[in-house]
C-alpha cells in the first residue's frame, strides 16, 4: 500500500524556526538502557535543550536507570524515574499527569508501546498534546495490544521512523491515517568518521591484527537481530580465515548461545565478542564492513552510524533498510534468513576492496545528507507547534485533572 498522499512526510519548515516559543517538553520512554530509540531520545532532547526549551525525560520501567541517563545529564537534560508497578499499573497515568502538572509541561512525547499506553492517558489528564513515535513494528497480542490500540486513538500525532513502519501501522490499523507522519531518525553524525588512530587502538585492545579484514555488527544480542545467521554466513563464506575476523559489539540474552554456535562452527577463535560498549564510534572505525542480519527493523541507527563512518554495508532487506540504503545504492541487500546470499556478499566485499570503498563513500554521503539529528529535531518541532496551535483554545479556563493530582501528591 502506498501512503505517499495519506500522511505527512514531515520536513522542517525553516521559516518558522526563529519564532518558536520556549516549551516544556516531556519525553517518556521505557528505560535508559542502550538501544536505538533511547539514542534518538538522547539526541532529540539534547538538541531541544540547546534550542532553549526545558526538556525532561521520564523512564517508567521498574529499573529505568541505564547509560543513556548519564548521556542525557551530560547534555543538561533532566532525567526522572516514575517506575511502573508489575502488571498493568492503573496508578501510573495519574502519577505521570501529576508530574506534568508540577512542571507545567507543554507537550508530551512518548516512545514505543508501554509509554504510549501510560503517557497518552496522562497527557489527556493534563490536557496537552501527545506526540508518539513508533521506532519499529509491534507484534504483541492480548491485553497489551488492546490497550495500545485504545491509547493510539487518544494520541494527537503518531510518527513512524520509516515509510515501511508507517505502512505496517496503517495495514494493521495501529493508528488513524489522518494523524500519521513520517520522520526519519537522525543522530549526531559528527562523532562518526574514518579514524585511523581509533582503528589501531581498538584492534590492539581486542587482539585483532592490524592488517586483518574485519566485518562487524553493533546491536543487542537478541533473537530479532539474528546474529546466528551472521555467524553461519561468515563461516560458509570462508572470510574468517587467518586474516579475517568477526566483531560483535553488544550484549544480551543470545550471548551464550552465540558463543556456543561459534564453537560448533569452528570459528570461535575468529569471532570477537566485545560486549556492551559506549565508545561505538571507535569500534566502528576498527571495522572494514558492517553487517546487519535482523529479521525485523524500523530504521536502525547502528547502520546510519556505520554509513557515516564510511563502512560498506550488507544487510537483510527488512523494514526500512532498503530505503535507508537507497535500494542498494549505498549497500548490499540480501533476503532475510538467507545464509547463502549473506555469505556471497561477505565474500564479495572482502575480495573486492575497490567496490567496498565505493559503497562506503556513497553510504557516508547519503547518511550525512539525510539522517542528521538537526533535521529530525526541526521536523518534530513543526509537529509540536501544529498540535499546540490547535490546543490553545481548548485549555483556556479549563481546570485540568492533572492539577488536582499534583495537589494530592504535593
Amino acid at each position: 500500500m502506498s501512503t505517499t498522499h495519506a500522511m505527512k512526510n514531515t520536513q522542517p519548515a525553516l521559516t518558522t524556526r526563529g519564532r518558536r516559543n520556549r516549551l516544556v517538553i516531556a519525553h517518556v520512554l521505557n528505560s535508559f538502557q542502550v538501544g536505538g530509540a533511547e539514542q534518538v531520545v538522547v539526541d532529540l532532547a539534547g538538541l531541544q535543550r540547546d534550542a532553549g526549551h526545558d526538556v525532561k525525560v521520564v523512564g517508567i520501567a521498574t529499573n529505568a536507570q541505564g547509560p543513556r541517563a548519564e548521556q542525557l545529564r551530560e547534555r543538561g537534560v533532566e532525567v526522572h524515574m516514575i517506575p511502573k508497578r508489575p502488571g498493568f499499573d492503573i496508578t501510573l497515568p495519574g502519577k505521570l499527569a501529576a508530574f506534568f502538572a508540577k512542571h507545567d509541561v507543554s507537550i508530551v512525547h512518548s516512545h514505543n508501546q508501554m509509554p504510549l499506553i501510560y503517557a497518552t492517558a496522562a497527557g489527556r489528564l493534563h490536557r496537552v498534546p501527545v506526540c508518539h513515535t513508533l521506532h519499529g513494528a509491534v507484534f504483541d497480542q492480548g491485553r497489551r495490544a488492546w490497550l495500545r490500540h485504545v491509547a493510539a486513538r487518544l494520541a494527537d500525532a503518531h510518527v513512524a521512523v520509516s515509510q515501511s513502519t508507517a505502512d505496517f501501522m496503517l495495514k494493521n490499523n495501529e493508528v488513524p491515517r489522518s494523524k500519521l507522519h513520517v520522520i526519519l531518525n537522525g543522530i549526531d553524525l559528527s562523532r562518526f568518521r574514518p579514524d585511523p588512530e581509533a582503528r589501531a587502538r581498538v584492534r590492539a585492545e581486542l587482539g585483532i591484527p592490524a592488517d586483518a579484514w574485519v566485518a562487524g555488527s553493533v546491536g543487542r544480542l537478541s533473537q530479532v537481530k539474528n546474529h546466528a545467521l551472521l555467524l553461519r554466513a561468515a563461516a560458509a563464506a570462508g572470510v574468517l580465515s587467518e586474516d579475517g575476523r568477526l566483531l560483535l559489539v553488544g550484549d544480551g540474552p543470545e550471548a551464550a548461545p552465540l558463543r556456543a554456535l561459534a564453537e560448533e562452527l569452528g570459528i570461535s577463535d575468529r569471532v570477537v565478542f566485545a560486549g556492551e560498549r559506549h565508545d561505538v564510534p571507535e569500534f566502528l572505525a576498527a571495522m572494514d564492513a558492517f553487517v546487519l542480519s535482523s529479521t525485523s527493523e524500523g530504521l536502525p541507527l547502528s547502520m546510519v552510524e556505520a554509513m557515516a563512518t564510511g563502512l560498506p554495508v550488507v544487510s537483510t532487506a527488512v523494514g526500512g533498510i532498503p530505503a535507508l540504503l537507497g535500494d542498494g545504492e549505498a549497500g548490499l541487500l540480501v533476503p532475510s534468513g538467507s545464509v547463502e546470499s549473506l555469505a556471497e556478499h561477505l565474500a564479495a566485499l572482502k575480495s573486492n576492496p575497490e567496490r567496498a570503498e565505493a559503497l562506503g563513500k556513497r553510504g557516508r554521503k547519503l547518511a550525512l545528507g539525510r539522517y542528521s539529528a538537526e533535521r529530525m529535531m526541526a521536523s518534530y518541532m513543526d509537529i509540536y507547534e501544529s498540535l499546540l496551535s490547535r490546543r490553545i483554545s481548548e485549555r483556556r479556563g479549563v481546570l485540568r485533572a492533572s492539577a488536582l493530582l499534583a495537589g494530592l501528591n504535593a
